[in-house]
């Protein structure tokens, strides 16, 4: 049988999301605790990956199981993880479904602050006041369509195509100092949220006009974009799935 499993994490302790020879991960926290209530390893697949300090809301993982899971499971696998690790969810799911190929749209938020808040610095990156978001917000149209993001791109990845389908980029006033960018994509590159919202930022700053941000894009050269932003401010806040992989209501 196969499931998904739905699940957040506050990435800030963690070497990124999946497992990796040196560093705790989110990943290898969670399969030690699949193996000690299932008395069994237990291989989970992410729907992807996030890198060091990275936030999750809404992360999701698959896995093969021969039979029903025990009862309670979920609420068990919470009293096992640690408090940066919640189970959300768990469903029975079509036994070809995949959590990564499956997806059809991800949404990330890159949330930012321009004042000094010991509540916020975890999960928001705190930045000068003064940038222009009229600019920022122009620009950021720039990325909607299907186009080439290699500009934005962790340079050496292994992927077969650096092509993606943004459908949201915009940037949301939350109050009169916290501000967060949302964007939604079929897809993303390693490290592309945050290379396009370091280059935003420039723009924002009036370091770089909005042509020369879609000139950014159109040079699919990585050493042409801004630096990247810093990883806490950043959150994979939801993936959606087709509806009929699904054997339980979700």
């Amino acid at each position: 049988m196969r499931y998904f499993i739905t699940f957040s994490y506050n990435g800030t302790t963690f070497h990124g999301s999946q497992t990796q020879p040196n560093g705790n991960t989110v990943q290898s926290e969670m399969e030690t605790a699949f193996a000690t209530i299932l008395r069994q390893p237990v291989a989970l697949t992410f729907a992807g990956r996030t890198d060091a300090g990275v936030h999750a809301e809404k992360m999701v993982a698959h896995f093969d199981y021969p039979t029903h899971l025990p009862a309670n499971f979920g609420a068990r696998l919470n009293n096992l993880l640690p408090p940066s690790i919640a189970i959300i969810d768990l469903c029975r799911v079509i036994d070809v479904a995949h959590a990564r190929f499956d997806a059809i749209a991800r949404t990330y938020c890159y949330r930012i602050t321009t004042r000094k808040d010991p509540f916020l610095y975890i999960n928001h990156t705190r930045v000068a006041a003064g940038l222009d978001f009229e600019a920022m917000n122009k620009a950021a149209q720039r990325l909607i369509g299907r186009q080439d993001f290699a500009s934005f791109c962790r340079t050496h990845t292994d992927v077969k195509t650096t092509i993606c389908d943004v459908r949201e980029a915009r940037w949301i006033q939350e109050s009169e100092t916290e501000y967060t960018f949302l964007i939604t994509a079929d897809r993303f590159l390693r490290n592309m949220v945050r290379a396009i919202v370091g280059t935003l930022f420039e723009v924002g700053k009036h370091k770089m006009t909005i042509d020369q941000f879609g000139e950014v894009i159109a040079s699919h050269n990585r050493c042409q974009a801004g630096h990247s932003a810093p990883a806490e401010g950043l959150s994979l806040v939801e993936i959606i799935y087709p509806k009929n992989i699904y054997l339980c209501e979700n």
